[in-house]
């Protein structure tokens, strides 16, 4: 007989080893690898007594198949990310760092569709029923006909399911504290994260009931557990803040029902998590237009247009290597830009000490941040004063040229809308008698960039030669 085959799987990232080691060699924890059996699985050896595959019939593309209708939550910014709603039969992975919200978010959701009349399950590994019934008085959700029960059983939690009507919503918070008794290891570890939430998708496949994952984060911002899981579930949805900052950030990392660039913005109040209904107005708020080296980017997230403030502050190091500190943007971008300025541009910044942030707490990835990250930098190294009712964007290439970015009418009506007048972008092609919504001012390069904000600080009185 052919002996059975083992592995050795890392309880911290998944990885898989033929032979037992101290130190994982994927992530470099020590102590992480355990063993597990080879009796299932491709190439795995065939166990007597069990059943012969059944046929099944196959399709073709061109067959028509009715969609179902998606499960409207009743959060406006919650269906955006989700693309619509819930399709019945998903899997969500809501993940998100400690005290960040995801709770308070899932159990407002299960009062919504409570509302409506449909059977809404909240399953908590972590707090008892006590604690998320005064969860939900501070809400004022108490009224709500949300069913409650504290369990870790996957089994028990999929039989308790499967009586009465099919639930249209079932939350599990979390997936880390789940436990099946198929497999032989603690709660927590990778195998008992991927049996257990291959055990529950398999449910909500079955039944047509959306579940909802919540999951761990590690130190630097991933999903807990084995990358498997984000792979089998259909959304893997992240919730994000500052700590220091009330609103919070729900983006789609992977969505198979809808789009992966929307992003719903939340507030965080006392009586939970309300929506903001105009994000760019709430970025801006508060902004001091007066001083040198802050510059207004027409942002996109998804198909909504965000408007922030860039800010900028570039000082003189007493350093032997300048300092360079980013928060909410590329580090790599930053350097990028810098190298551009000091190439094309003719500024000296290899003295300076730089330091970039994204007011209010977003994380802006697309590179049409660009435009609006350089003139902050040339604005707080010369001393002049950005045009308060101006807004940026556009992509710096390493020539130097300011290339075109996409949604540029969509950019503008938006900062038209809270009361901006012109613009500082390339080239916008417009249709025949089209009217822009705002004053373009093209910067086909970085020098013109430069030499405008030179020449309107010297217009003013302000800006300092000496840096340039």
């Amino acid at each position: 007989m052919a002996k059975s085959r083992t592995s050795f799987v890392c309880q911290n990232c998944g990885a898989v080893a033929q032979k037992w080691q101290g130190k994982c060699e994927s992530c470099s924890e020590w102590n992480s690898m355990v063993e597990e059996g080879g009796s299932a699985g491709i190439g795995a050896q065939a166990v007597a007594g069990l059943r012969k595959g059944r046929i099944f019939a196959l399709e073709g593309l061109s067959t028509v198949t009715e969609q179902p209708a998606r499960v409207v939550s009743g959060i406006a910014e919650l269906d955006r990310v989700t693309g619509g709603g819930f399709v019945p039969g998903s899997v969500l992975l809501m993940a998100g760092e400690p005290g960040i919200g995801k709770s308070t978010l899932l159990i407002q959701t299960c009062a919504r569709l409570a509302d409506m009349n449909r059977r809404v399950v909240y399953i908590s590994g972590e707090e008892a029923v006590a604690q998320v019934r005064l969860r939900a008085q501070r809400l004022g959700l108490a009224k709500a006909a949300v069913e409650l029960a504290a369990e870790t059983s996957v089994e028990d939690v999929i039989a308790t399911l499967m009586q009465g009507r099919p639930p249209a919503l079932v939350v599990i918070d979390s997936i880390q504290t789940m436990w099946t008794e198929k497999v032989e290891t603690t709660p927590g570890t990778v195998t008992q994260v991927r049996a257990s939430a291959q055990a529950l998708i398999r449910y909500a496949k079955t039944t047509g009931a959306t579940v909802i994952l919540v999951g761990h984060v590690t130190k630097d911002g991933q999903v807990a557990g084995p990358r498997v899981v984000e792979h089998m579930v259909d959304a893997v949805l992240s919730f994000e803040g500052e700590g220091g900052h009330h609103f919070r950030i729900l983006r789609a990392l992977k969505n198979r029902f809808g789009p992966t660039d929307e992003i719903g913005v939340f507030e965080m109040t006392g009586l939970g998590l309300s929506e903001v209904a105009n994000p760019s107005a709430m970025f801006l708020a508060g902004r001091d237009a007066s001083a040198p080296g802050a510059a207004v980017l027409a942002s996109m997230e998804g198909a909504r247009p965000v408007l922030v403030e860039v800010q900028a502050l570039v000082a003189p190091t007493a350093l032997g290597t300048p300092r360079r500190s980013v928060v909410g943007w590329d580090p790599a971008r930053l350097s990028m830009i810098l190298a551009v300025l000091e190439a094309h541009g003719g500024l000296r910044l290899g003295q300076h000490d730089v330091y970039l942030n994204i007011a209010g707490g977003l994380r802006v990835s697309e590179p049409a941040a660009d435009l609006a990250a350089a003139a902050a930098l040339v604005s707080s190294l010369t001393g002049a004063m950005l045009p308060r009712t101006a807004v940026y964007f556009g992509e710096i290439g390493l020539s130097g040229s300011v290339r075109p970015v996409v949604h540029a009418n969509l950019r503008m009506k938006e900062a038209a809308k809270l009361g901006f007048s012109s613009a500082v972008a390339p080239f916008v092609k417009r249709e025949e008698g089209e009217t822009p919504p705002l004053q373009v001012a093209a910067c086909e390069h970085i020098s013109k960039l430069i030499a405008d904000i030179a020449a309107s600080g010297a217009r003013a009185g302000q800006g300092r030669p000496r840096a340039v």
